[in-house]
């Protein structure tokens, strides 16, 4: 059987994370306990939003967008990764088809984790530079379209991007990385890879370009709002929602930076599979805690909850 998946072209070797037998249980159970953890905070919010009708405001909705897109990214590669764990390397084979569907579905997630963070940065730059006019503007049909938009542009585009890599003819059969990725796919191909490069680079410079662009000229615009604006309190409150904002995505942004970086010293090839990791769990871990407990208003209703639930005992003076 294994010499027939071994002759059979389809059949591709993952080379995945390197752990040492000792490892492989803590490995296992870290992991584990990551991926509960990522579902459990991002799948328990999206269920109290949608159930809490006090909850469902354009910000609140707009945040279902980034823990459902975060618990598909985790799902994409961590139940694969806690599979190999205890696979040995010379056993990892993944199918090609399998490998192109995760390779659609690790860009889709990271693609769209920065255009509903586009979004939600709109919906602040509308709560806080037009606050008399944000209900007219955000309305439910507004936070419907804005996120249609923000999953089906990067549908199309990933779409592209992937499919560019499968018109190649294959020479190699081994993924040099923990998970398939676009690079992976192109990089089984001798041919000539200039169309990939050219859209690959393309596809990023626009992605980055209107992420940062747009996230830099609406700060900078809600900065001078309230630096021109003498009420205290709405400034206060206006810099807690936009911290949170900005710290999920500066998280972001440097988990992807980090894989740039180390793909520039190929002889930290194993620190760069590790830092490809990051962007399926850090963001996704973190996201639910810094943008979702930090909000006054959720927190509340979780804090409501657990007094719900909490045993009370009664003293008899």
């Amino acid at each position: 059987m294994m010499e027939n998946q071994t002759l059979s072209p389809d059949i591709l070797f993952l080379e995945g994370l390197k752990v040492s037998p000792q490892s492989s249980i803590p490995a296992f159970v870290l992991l584990l306990l990551i991926y509960v953890y990522i579902m459990v905070s991002n799948v328990g919010l999206v269920l109290l939003i949608l159930t809490e009708s006090s909850l469902h405001q354009p910000m609140y909705l707009l945040f279902c967008n980034m823990s459902i897109n975060d618990a598909f990214g985790a799902t994409v590669m961590v139940p694969g990764l806690l599979a190999d764990v205890f696979t040995p390397i010379s056993e990892r084979y993944i199918h090609y088809y399998e490998c192109v569907f995760q390779a659609f579905c690790s860009h889709f997630f990271a693609g769209v984790s920065h255009t509903v963070l586009m979004i939600m940065a709109f919906d602040r730059y509308v709560a806080i530079c037009s606050p008399l006019r944000y209900a007219t503007i955000m309305t439910g049909r507004m936070v419907v379209a804005l996120s249609v938009a923000a999953w089906m542009v990067i549908f199309f585009l990933v779409l592209v991007l992937v499919g560019l890599s499968v018109r190649l003819s294959r020479c190699r059969r081994v993924v040099l990385n923990p998970y398939c990725d676009n690079p992976s796919l192109f990089k089984l191909s001798c041919e000539s890879l200039l169309a990939n490069h050219i859209y690959g680079l393309g596809y990023t410079v626009v992605l980055l370009g209107s992420s940062l662009g747009g996230m830099a000229l609406t700060y900078l615009k809600i900065a001078v709002v309230c630096l021109s604006s003498k009420n205290k309190s709405v400034n206060i409150k206006a810099l807690q929602t936009c911290a949170s904002h900005l710290a999920a995505y500066f998280i972001l942004i440097l988990s992807g930076f980090i894989i740039v970086i180390l793909h520039r010293f190929p002889h930290l090839s194993d620190h760069r599979k590790l830092a490809s990791i990051f962007i399926h769990v850090v963001p996704p871990s973190m996201n639910s805690v810094i943008y979702g407990l930090q909000i006054k208003a959720v927190r509340e209703k979780i804090m409501i909850i657990f007094k719900k639930n909490k045993p009370t005992v009664s003293i008899i003076k």
